[in-house]
C-alpha cells in the first residue's frame, strides 16, 4: 500500500496532537511508560512535517506564496504554541529552548533549500546565509535540526537511503542536545523518529484528490494548541508544562 502526502499530513497531525496534548495533560516529562510511549507516537510528526515541505517546494505552483504562507503561519502560530505550554509570548526570558513553534523552522527551512538550489549563488554565499538561518531557528521547537533536515531531504531528493540516512545523522545531534540539556530519557526519545522512514518510504510522490487537504493544517495547527492551551489551564492552572517556559 502506497501514500499520498495528504495521508501523510493527516498522520502527522494526529501524530503530533497525541504528543501535544499529552504534554499538557501529564507535564514535565513524565517517565510513566505509557506516557513515554504516546510521546515516541509524537516523533512521527516532526519528519512528516518537513518531508512534505520537501515535496511542496518541488511541487508548489507559486513558491514565494507557499513561503509567505508558512510564515504568516508561523507567526499566529507562535501565539498559540506559547500559550498552548505556559510559554512566554516574548521569547528569551526564561530559557533558550521551545521559544516558538516548529513552524517558523519550517518556513526558514524552505527559505534555506531555495537558497540551497540557487545556481546563481557562490557557495560561501549560501553557507553563510544558511548559517545565519539556523541561527534564527535555533530556539525554536526542533530547532534549526529542522532546517538542516530540510535541506537534506532537498539535496538528495531521488536518493530515498541518502535522505533518511542524512536525516537521522541531524536527529542524534538533536537527541545528544536534548539528553544533555533538557532530559536524557526524552533526548534518547527523538530517535523514534526512525519509526517515520518505513511510512515515508511508501510516499507515491502524489498529493491525493482532496482539495481541502492543502488549508487543513495552516487551519488545523494553531486551532490545535488553543485547544492545548485552555486543557492545560483547566488542569493546572497558568503554569508552564514543559521546557522553555
Amino acid at each position: 500500500m502506497t501514500l499520498n502526502a495528504n495521508q501523510l499530513k493527516l498522520i502527522a497531525l494526529l501524530a503530533m496532537t497525541i504528543d501535544h496534548v499529552t504534554s499538557v495533560c501529564f507535564p514535565n516529562y513524565s517517565m510513566d511508560w505509557w506516557i513515554v510511549g504516546l510521546h515516541i507516537i509524537g516523533r512521527l510528526a516532526a519528519p512528516i512535517f518537513c518531508f512534505c515541505v520537501v515535496e511542496g517546494f518541488y511541487h508548489t505552483h507559486n513558491l514565494k506564496k507557499y513561503i509567505g504562507r508558512l510564515f504568516m503561519l508561523a507567526i499566529v502560530s507562535h501565539f498559540a504554541y506559547n500559550f498552548a505550554f505556559g510559554i512566554p509570548f516574548r521569547p528569551f526570558q526564561t530559557s533558550i529552548f521551545n521559544q516558538t513553534s516548529i513552524v517558523w523552522a519550517l518556513a526558514f527551512g524552505l527559505v534555506a533549500l531555495l537558497v540551497e538550489k540557487n545556481e546563481k549563488m557562490q557557495q560561501w554565499q549560501k553557507t553563510f546565509l544558511i548559517l545565519g538561518i539556523t541561527v534564527v531557528t535555533f530556539a525554536a521547537d526542533w530547532s534549526s535540526i529542522a532546517v538542516l533536515t530540510i535541506i537534506n531531504i532537498g539535496a538528495n531528493r531521488g536518493n530515498f537511503a541518502r535522505q533518511m540516512s542524512g536525516m537521522m545523522l541531524w536527529v542524534a545531534v538533536y537527541a545528544a542536545v536534548y539528553a544533555v540539556f533538557i532530559n536524557p530519557v526524552y533526548g534518547f526519545i527523538q530517535l523514534f523518529v526512525a519509526l517515520s522512514i518505513p511510512l515515508l518510504k511508501r510516499y507515491n510522490g502524489k498529493r491525493g484528490n482532496c482539495p481541502g487537504m492543502k488549508w487543513l493544517f495552516y487551519v488545523y495547527y494553531p486551532l490545535h494548541l488553543l485547544i492545548c492551551g485552555l486543557i492545560r489551564i483547566l488542569l493546572h492552572g497558568n503554569i508552564s508544562v514543559m521546557i522553555g517556559g
